[in-house]
């Protein structure tokens, strides 16, 4: 027996549409994705451009899995750049090559040519929410974002009926244009792109709801309901699970909904015991579930708010509204109550959440400190790294340098200057120090670490703003997306059992393609066992793309060579050299003789020689004071 679940598409089979179509045949769901531009979609309501769809259709379809299932996603790249699929959050034992992301698991699906995504939900222990994702060049920025729920046989949590909420923040500018000006020596204070709005919208049982009746959406993307044309219909006295996920490029929402208790029972995936909030606060790429009990009358509707953390942005333009409504429908001929802003914005302590499933975590073996940067570099652009070091995508995709390698692969200098080569049950603590004035979110592919530690300020001696690990911990919160406010740190601890690459990065897009990522290479002697079962078409697409296929990350059968690849850029050498301080001495006190003066002969004045060696003399000792207080600051950026 099979099941077909027709969505709009344009191709057939047996006479049938099935471009989108579902097929459950002996426990794999398969999906047809064509990855199309799509022209004149308009979400917002503010403003038509091109996305990135599915189908000829945008948003894309939502995926709704049994774990019982196996889902193969069959992908054809019809736009005009190379891309992937990832999965996130999903673990893809002992085959990374299927995680997506291009330059460390991939090369990319080359323009019109094809791939199978095999996710092995089956075979992974995992269930809960998640979303798949374009992982080149930004994509996902441009639409190709869907959200993926995976159910087991019986959940932990009793509720009547669920909804999807997808949040996402919008730009008007394509990824490319935006990426330009973001990494310029325009912008060297790295200041990035804010988006024009942001966006709420519902989905269940593998579609998403509809506009609310009477409303006009823009016609392409009309069988969608977004904002405050979107709502959910709620029926008195039951109770609803509302799966949360944010699939924004950078900003994080508050989330939460007028004359409604909430209690969260799920994040990331981990089932978690109900933990009553007031509001969630989701950063890009986290999901969480909560349960919300209906309202005992149906006198009133009540408005959703999802509001994006503007102190993120270092500006908020004047025609950018932050806070998006929508709204839950109790009757249709009943006016929506709205009860306004909040006096502050909380975050989710996300420590205090207790997984239903009890693990204690295993004690760790050793220590991966990661240290948060951005900068001026010495091109005149601004870069973000991880220990003084930018990423920059490999030559070779590492998964294949990993293969490829032989006993070499345990060299972690072969895969760059950002990697690091993980033993196999290694227990490994990535402490991550977020040293810079933003908020980050970070994301490690193929695993979901305990979240064993949090700092407030990592640079302290006071054990209450940087508390020790502990190795006796009890069940800490498991998951793949971690919040990590300025100056704060987590420590993640995870288990290397499973033998790939995998990449840790920052979540905000625009921090990720300027280079705030490494790579865990991960027991690449167990690993090299699976290289047969890589699809030779990968290597194929590598070779369409004029990309070697084996060796180091520049393509070399070395541990040391990386010739022809292109790294950096670096941090500007900071400080006083003798020559440059005989120079800056020269220009201040030629500077200033000229401006004393024509100033004071401007004023019709007179001054002596001894009066203007003095005023020369002062200013000279004021820029050397200020020389010292900047090169000091600058010092102790390099120390930290």
């Amino acid at each position: 027996m099979y099941r077909l679940v027709p969505v709009p598409g344009e191709s057939s089979f047996m006479g049938f549409p099935i471009s989108c179509f579902n097929f459950l045949l002996a426990g794999v769901q398969e999906i047809w994705w064509n990855i199309t531009y799509v022209d004149d979609a308009n979400p917002d309501g503010l403003f038509e451009r091109r996305v990135i769809g599915v189908n000829n259709t945008w948003p894309p379809p939502p995926m709704d899995v049994n774990t019982t299932d196996s889902l193969l996603v069959h992908v054809t790249n019809s736009i005009d750049k190379p891309t992937t699929l990832h999965h996130h959050g999903m673990f893809f034992n002992s085959t990374s090559w299927m995680d997506g992301a291009e330059g460390v698991t991939e090369c990319g699906i080359p323009p019109g040519e094809s791939f199978d995504y095999v996710v092995p939900i089956n075979s992974s222990g995992q269930w809960g929410t998640y979303w798949v994702h374009a992982h080149a060049s930004g994509q996902y920025v441009d639409g190709l974002r869907a959200p993926v729920v995976i159910h087991p046989p019986k959940e932990v949590h009793s509720y009547d009926e669920e909804f999807t909420v997808i949040l996402g923040d919008w730009y008007h500018d394509e990824h490319s244009v935006l990426l330009n000006k973001f990494i310029s020596i325009a912008n060297p204070g790295g200041a990035e792109p804010v988006p024009d709005s942001g966006l709420i919208y519902f989905a269940q049982n593998a579609s998403y709801l509809p506009p609310i009746s009477g409303t006009s959406p823009s016609s392409v993307t009309s069988a969608v309901g977004f904002n405050e044309n979107a709502t959910l219909p709620f029926e008195p006295g039951k109770t609803y699970r509302l799966r949360v996920v944010n699939t924004s490029g950078f900003a994080m929402f508050f989330f939460w909904i007028d004359g409604h208790d909430m209690r969260i029972i799920e994040v990331d995936g981990t089932d978690v015991e109900e933990f009553p909030i007031d509001m969630i606060s989701v950063t890009v790429a986290q999901r969480y579930s909560i349960l919300v009990t209906a309202r005992n009358d149906t006198s009133s509707n009540w408005a959703i708010h999802a509001n994006m953390d503007t102190d993120m942005f270092d500006t908020v333009p004047d025609a950018l509204n932050p806070n998006v409504t929508s709204s839950i429908t109790y009757s249709s001929s009943a006016s929506v109550t709205d009860n306004g802003f909040v006096d502050e914005y909380s975050t989710v302590e996300d420590t205090l959440l207790v997984p239903s499933d009890k693990i204690n975590p295993p004690p760790s073996t050793q220590t991966v400190e990661l240290e948060v940067l951005f900068d001026t570099m010495d091109d005149g652009t601004n870069h973000a790294m991880f220990n003084g070091i930018t990423f920059n995508s490999p030559l070779v995709p590492s998964v294949f340098s990993e293969l490829s390698l032989g006993s070499n692969a345990s060299v972690a200098s072969a895969y760059g200057p950002t990697a690091f080569v993980l033993n196999h049950m290694d227990v490994v603590d990535i402490v991550i120090k977020n040293g810079d004035a933003g908020k980050h979110p970070f994301h490690i592919h193929g695993h979901k670490p305990f979240l064993v530690g949090r700092a407030t300020d990592y640079t302290s001696d006071d054990p209450t703003l940087n508390p020790p690990i502990s190795d006796n911990q009890t069940n800490p919160v498991r998951r793949d997306t971690v919040h990590i406010p300025s100056m704060g740190s987590a420590t993640l601890r995870v288990v290397a059992d499973n033998p790939g690459v995998w990449l840790l990065h920052c979540h905000i897009e625009w921090h990720l393609e300027a280079g705030l990522a490494v790579q865990f290479v991960e027991a690449p002697l167990e690993a090299q066992q699976q290289a047969s079962r890589v699809p030779q078409v990968m290597y194929d697409h590598c070779q369409t793309l004029g990309k070697p296929i084996s060796g180091n990350a520049a393509g070399h059968a070395s541990t040391t060579d990386l010739s022809g690849w292109r790294l950096g850029p670096y941090q500007q050498q900071l400080g006083w050299h003798a020559k440059g301080i005989w120079a800056m001495t020269g220009c201040v006190l030629t500077a200033v003789l000229g401006m004393v003066t024509v100033i004071w002969y401007a004023m019709g004045g007179s001054i002596s020689e001894e009066e203007m060696e003095h005023e020369v003399k002062e200013e000279l000792d004021r820029k050397a004071r200020l020389k010292g207080k900047l090169f000091g600051v600058f010092q102790s950026g390099n120390r930290s």
